[in-house]
């Protein structure tokens, strides 16, 4: 049996995609008819103040594509990955796809990481409605913090997709465990210039490819 595809996971996912599309509307709406300055200025309080903008998005999914989900959770299958990471787990969408990789592979550990609490409790209770409670564990608080601490001694898959300034900081932190051929899947990074600098040079031991217009996906040489 697919995890993915079958219930409970397959309609619940469904119904998660449609209520954050309904839920971010009025920010995409927002963003399309706002000027090019307006769009920049935006993108620069993210960086400058990534807390006070994810307080303010607290009620916003902010979710990967269901394309990017099943990339997902088709890496997770692919290199067998028995540990994952991941930065911004929101309502949990991009985790329900890495938990379902997991268990299908026979199980494994995901920790993730959320800054608000609100969305930490939500996402806690849509892997559990999946079944796949116990493939996960959500960490509430600022990641440079919760991921900081107790990571297992081996990582095979990291997913950023939290504040994007922060990129290079909660890389460092999980570098060090990554094993050689482990994938690091970054959503929105050309929202941040100097991190794709960074994973794109070859000296600093990564091979980088862009997928699709908003992921970057790099494996660790």
């Amino acid at each position: 049996m697919n995890t993915l595809l079958s219930p409970p996971l397959a309609p619940l996912l469904t119904t998660l995609f449609s209520q954050a599309a309904a839920a971010d509307l009025p920010l995409r709406t927002q963003l399309s008819q706002s000027s090019a300055e307006e769009r920049a200025a935006l993108m620069q309080r993210a960086r400058t103040d990534y807390r006070g903008f994810y307080a303010l998005a607290k009620d916003m999914y902010l979710p990967v594509s269901p394309e990017t989900g099943r990339l997902l959770y088709l890496l997770v299958r692919a290199i067998k990955a028995q540990v994952i990471v991941e930065f911004g787990t929101s309502f949990g969408l991009s985790t329900l796809h890495l938990a379902a990789g997991l268990k299908d592979n026979g199980g494994g550990r995901l920790i993730g990481s959320e800054f608000e609490a609100s969305k930490v409790r939500a996402a806690r209770a849509n892997l559990a409605s999946a079944g796949l409670a116990s493939c996960a564990e959500i960490r509430e608080g600022d990641a440079l913090e919760s991921l900081a601490r107790d990571l297992p001694a081996v990582v095979d898959l990291l997913l950023l997709d939290g504040a994007k300034v922060l990129y290079p900081q909660v890389l460092a932190l999980v570098e060090p465990k990554l094993r050689t051929g482990a994938l690091v899947l970054a959503d929105n990074a050309d929202h941040n210039p100097e991190f794709l600098a960074y994973v794109r040079d070859p000296l600093h031991g990564y091979l980088a490819v862009p997928f699709a217009e908003d992921v970057e996906l790099f494996m660790r040489l």
